[in-house]
């Protein structure tokens, strides 16, 4: 269980899933050590503009050992977000998901273990099962390194799991299918479609639509967040977010665009597609080991989903965020 005494850290905090995790625990009522990845710019990312006098906001890198220390002082529960997470950056900078990825998990459950915290939960991703094998996708899959950013993943979870085995470290790993939502970045299909449709344009550029994903609410995720740091006895498991229901990305565009009332055909972009080997062809989590030890139920539906983040993308103060004409690795 959080220790409502102490204090819970974030890392990734000023990212997609990061902030709206740390809003969701703020409203809980938790005291909140938020990560953003430092800048020059004193820039905060999507944590601009929350204001609350339990939050505290560091600045820094998960790929410095030192540092990781020192914001686990005086914390309970650490979840651990932080990490690079394009796919396609990955094929032309691998060493740098290595360094952040597997190098950052590293130092944040060594972080975990010298300051004694009660729980770290270790994001994962859907990504490292690869095409599925069979479905719905267990925790028993085999895990498949498709790209790079997979592989590094999959070295990550790794590592978190090697300090529960070799010395006991609270860790529990949380693994979400493909999370969706406000704050999305722009280089994910979802965001991709809405804010060329918001812009008016007529032809969507895509990939490849033939593949399925199991897509989760943003709220959805964080509640699963929640729930497995306040279930006792998940350290050394690692557990899927998972909603157990598949849709391909045409199907995705189609019903984005009935929301949007808009009249568009698509065309195949080749520079947003993946190496052949390297795309994940299916994608459908089992989600019975989260629903068997904890309280969560994905509750938020796929067309609902969307026309709350098709309204949050829509408002003008946030397209002008996203440049819909160019393609974001």
């Amino acid at each position: 269980m959080i220790d409502q005494e102490k204090t819970v850290l974030v890392t990734g905090a000023d990212g997609f899933i990061g902030s709206h995790l740390t809003q969701l625990l703020l409203s809980e009522g938790y005291r909140v050590r938020a990560l953003a990845q430092y800048n020059s710019f004193n820039f905060n990312g999507w944590l601009e503009g929350i204001d609350n006098p339990r939050l505290e906001v560091v600045s820094g890198d998960v790929r410095d050992a030192h540092f990781c220390r020192d914001i686990c002082q005086g914390v309970g529960t650490a979840f651990h977000l932080a990490a690079l997470i394009a796919i396609p950056f990955s094929y032309v900078a691998p060493d740098s998901y290595i360094d952040t990825n597997v190098k950052g998990t590293l130092n944040m459950v060594q972080a975990a273990r010298d300051c004694g915290l009660d729980r770290i939960v270790v994001t994962s991703t859907s990504e490292v099962y690869g095409t599925a094998k069979y479905v719905p996708i267990d925790e028993r899959h085999p895990r498949q390194p498709q790209s790079p950013y997979s592989a590094s993943k999959i070295g990550a979870d790794a590592i978190a799991m090697s300090f529960f085995n070799a010395f006991e470290t609270p860790v529990t790993i949380a693994r979400p299918f493909n999370t969706y939502g406000p704050r999305q970045s722009a280089r994910a299909i979802i965001p991709t479609i809405i804010t060329q449709i918001a812009n008016g344009a007529r032809t969507i550029k895509v990939g490849d639509l033939s593949p399925t994903r199991d897509f989760n609410f943003v709220t959805d995720t964080c509640r699963g967040f929640l729930a497995l740091a306040n279930t006792p006895g998940l350290e050394g498991k690692d557990i899927n977010i998972a909603t157990g229901k598949e849709v391909t990305m045409k199907e995705t565009l189609e019903l984005i665009a009935e929301l949007m009332h808009a009249d568009v055909t698509y065309e195949v972009d080749p520079q947003r597609l993946r190496p052949s080997k390297s795309e994940v062809r299916r994608l459908l989590g089992d989600n019975r080991v989260i629903e068997s030890l904890t309280d969560w139920r994905p509750q938020v539906s796929l067309r609902e989903g969307l026309q709350k983040t098709i309204d949050w993308f829509t408002k003008p103060e946030n397209l002008t965020r996203y440049k819909s004409n160019v393609y974001n690795r």
